[in-house]
């Protein structure tokens, strides 16, 4: 069969999330594979355009990767019918305008999260795409890591029996900037320029939440600026105007609680960055980004506890690692996939727009929580 091509402005590839997971590991990986395999057995082929703000870098990225295809004019990229699908990883700040411009323009729209700074913006993008009629999409990447494909099976399997509890731990130390480079950059400790971890993480922590045990109803959470002061990309001392850690309880559907830690503050002491312990009436699981180690009730042991002598049985080695079972690709390039077939084939793909509003809801509970020291409800959300 013939292989078509479907055409995609990419716009933000000039930052790390966008060049890094979406281009070199997605888009270009699946064009060194031959395109998306649709349901019909032929193949569609991605023909990347590249947008930013930085003339220098996108001719320097085009260059690198055999590109021929780019431009700082995204009035200039929307406007070429040839492009009908528009992908956006900018700054949460200048995402939301970008997206209008987009569906105003007819395009097919696949973003990175937060889709924009508020509910009632992503609300706005979620029904102007509804009246325009265009598809849209919102990154999921953590749905399709390794870890997590292992305990959603675990979950559809009935292996826990009733879920009880879900722990999470997210986290690593992120140097102040003075003494060793940041590992993150610094807008994202600004909340004038979109940053904060609530903000970041909160919209993962509800669709990994709603898509493998329930949707959140409640949360009751507190926020911190641990580190007060840090060091830009130029060495320049600023003030951390954004939270840098989250401790929160979730309350999702048929009773499952959740308490999820969120911190760029602390020192790892776990297998993995981030790790989610699920506990069932019928067994426990405790799953990272690749590894899920499992123990079922019928041989969980039988702990009695006496500080007065050290303990001798290794807790640990009394786990169970679930096996792969198959090969696992890249996160964003399987959603990547899963979306390319939506747009071509109308395949399904349930991480829309009112997704997105979903996660940015929570986040702005949670962060409204620690303001006012409450527990807050959520509501259902709808075009």
């Amino acid at each position: 069969m013939a292989v078509r091509t479907l055409g995609v402005v990419m716009n933000g590839v000039t930052g790390r999330m966008g060049y890094r997971q979406h281009l070199l590991r997605s888009v270009l990986a699946i064009r060194e594979q031959g395109g998306v395999l649709l349901p019909d057995g032929s193949r569609v082929q991605l023909d990347p355009l590249l947008v930013g703000r930085n003339e220098d870098k996108l001719a320097e990225m085009a260059k690198l990767h055999g590109l021929t295809k780019w431009t700082t004019d995204l009035d200039a990229a929307l406007g070429d019918d040839a492009y009908p699908l528009y992908f956006d990883a900018q700054l949460t700040a200048v995402r939301e305008k970008s997206i209008i411009k987009a569906i105003d323009a007819g395009r097919h729209i696949y973003t990175e999260k937060p889709v924009a700074e508020s509910v009632e913006g992503a609300l706005d993008l979620a029904r102007r795409a509804a009246a325009a009629g265009v598809k849209n999409g919102v990154v999921h990447d953590k749905l399709y890591l390794p870890g997590l494909l292992k305990l959603k099976r675990l979950v559809d399997s009935g292996f826990f029996g009733r879920i009880l509890s879900v722990r999470g731990e997210f986290g690593y130390w992120v140097f102040e900037g003075d003494w060793q480079p940041a590992q993150r950059p610094s807008w994202n400790y600004r909340a004038e320029d979109g940053g904060g971890i609530t903000v970041d993480m909160f919209c993962h922590w509800n669709y990994v939440l709603e898509n493998l045990f329930g949707g959140v109803q409640a949360v009751t959470a507190r926020t911190a600026t641990h580190i007060p002061a840090r060091w830009d990309e130029q060495g320049a001392e600023y003030q951390a105007t954004a939270d840098d850690a989250a401790y929160a309880i979730f309350e999702l559907t048929d009773g499952v609680i959740a308490q999820l830690n969120s911190s760029w503050c602390v020192r790892v002491h776990r297998d993995e960055l981030v790790e989610f312990q699920v506990d069932g009436t019928h067994g426990s699981a405790v799953a990272g980004l690749h590894g899920c180690r499992v123990q079922p009730r019928e041989v969980t042991p039988r702990p009695v506890w006496n500080p007065d002598l050290r303990e001798t049985q290794s807790f640990r080695d009394q786990w169970q690692e679930v096996p792969d079972n198959g090969e696992f690709d890249n996160g964003f390039k399987a959603q990547w996939e899963q979306f390319v077939r939506h747009v071509v084939a109308d395949t399904p793909h349930p991480y829309d727009f009112l997704a997105g509003v979903r996660g940015i809801r929570l986040a702005e509970a949670g962060l409204k929580s620690s303001d006012e020291g409450k527990r807050i409800v959520l509501g259902d959300v709808a075009v």
